[in-house]
């Protein structure tokens, strides 16, 4: 059995108000082309399809057109759960009838996980879809006391250990967060307080485990326990990451031998640093000059029309900083320090800077809710 795994599509997503689906169907485009290069038997997508909920017409015409090619015209099978990106329901319409023709999609969750068997040329497996779901949910679907996300997790699995796959290799797929995992600041959070992480070593048992939701790739606690990452860059802090999908093919034992397969983004993501005048000539000779920027301006004096300037050489220049003028070091680097705490730990800085005392646990459970709260509304948004 040999399939790609691939996570966090996005379509329709936005880097600083700059239209991406352009790029995004450049790398889809290389995806079809490794799944015909490489004969697989199944593309596999591991959650976030679109970036939001309801996605924009252009989006799913997209998405349409790369399903259209992988089951229609190359006849390769299509397994995608939800993520928390999706909306679950929007996603997972018609999805009953579309089994047949080769497209599986595991919208919301439901009481008996969704069990899919596929027959490869060289052997067979079964997938299991998880699609992202949070301990309410499950408790609500699955009639259970679970209250964090990794006890959430362990209940959905039961299902897949008590199922009997008559020896053939366990394949699962999920959209979650696993402890240690390398995060970008293009991923929205699941939970705060640390609430959403899951231990690796619940899925080290399966003969694969494809994870979607880091945008890195990168894999915890066994080298088939895997993270594909995004297919793009989706944040400036993703700038050194190199995008890939994941090649796995399981041999007669079931074991995983993987490769990663380079994507080649229509345009880099990146940050330049320097003056003015530095950056204007070196942009005259810069091959890749139409790829998207973040500028640091070291400048210590007043420019007019910065963000003109170097879009006169640097088309693509998205976000302009203005480091050389940020005299007081200390203040800038706290405020960096600032913007990593998450809204838990801000708010807890602001309530003791107002009142003169820390939170009481109470206080911090409630606003955990109230901030959980505003993230489903977010998501829904």
């Amino acid at each position: 059995m040999k399939f790609i795994h691939t996570s966090d599509w996005h379509i329709g997503r936005q880097l600083h108000n700059q239209n991406l689906l352009e790029d995004q169907r450049f790398v889809l485009n290389q995806i079809v082309t490794f799944a015909v290069e490489n004969s697989v038997d199944a593309v596999i997508i591991a959650g976030d399809i679109y970036d939001r909920s309801v996605p924009p017409a252009n989006a799913v015409a997209l998405l349409d057109e790369v399903v259209n090619r992988l089951v229609n015209e190359l006849n390769i099978p299509i397994i995608m759960i939800a993520g928390n990106h999706d909306g679950h329901e929007r996603l997972g319409f018609a999805s009953r009838q579309m089994i047949e023709s080769g497209l599986h999609i595991i919208g919301p969750l439901s009481k008996d996980i969704s069990t899919i068997t596929l027959s490869g040329k060289n052997g067979d497996a079964v997938f299991y879809g998880l699609p992202y779901a949070d301990p309410a949910t499950v408790r609500h679907v699955l009639d259970c006391e679970v209250t964090s996300h990794e006890a959430a997790m362990v209940k959905l699995l039961e299902q897949v250990h008590g199922h009997d796959s008559q020896g053939l290799p366990k394949v699962v797929i999920s959209h979650c967060f696993l402890d240690g995992g390398s995060e970008s600041e293009s991923e929205r959070p699941l939970s705060i307080g640390g609430a959403d992480k899951i231990s690796p070593s619940l899925f080290t048992p399966f003969n694969y485990t494809a994870l979607g939701h880091l945008h890195g790739p990168q894999y915890k606690g066994a080298e088939h326990v895997r993270y594909s990452g995004s297919m793009l860059k989706y944040s400036f802090s993703e700038q050194h990451q190199n995008k890939s999908v994941t090649l796995v093919e399981l041999d007669a034992q079931g074991v995983a031998n993987i490769k990663l397969l380079p994507l080649k983004a229509y345009r880099d993501v990146r940050i330049i640093e320097g003056e003015l005048a530095e950056l204007l000539e070196q942009g005259k000779t810069d091959v890749n000059r139409e790829d998207y920027l973040m500028v640091r301006l070291s400048d210590k004096t007043a420019i007019l029309d910065a963000m003109g300037k170097l879009r006169s050489v640097y088309p693509n220049v998205l976000h302009l900083e203005r480091t050389g003028l940020m005299a007081d070091n200390g203040r800038v680097a706290l405020s960096r320090d600032h913007i990593k705490k998450g809204e838990l730990d801000m708010f807890s800085d602001f309530f003791s800077q107002v009142s003169g005392e820390p939170m009481t646990k109470a206080q911090q459970q409630a606003m955990t809710v109230a901030i959980d709260e505003l993230h489903k509304v977010e998501s829904r948004s």
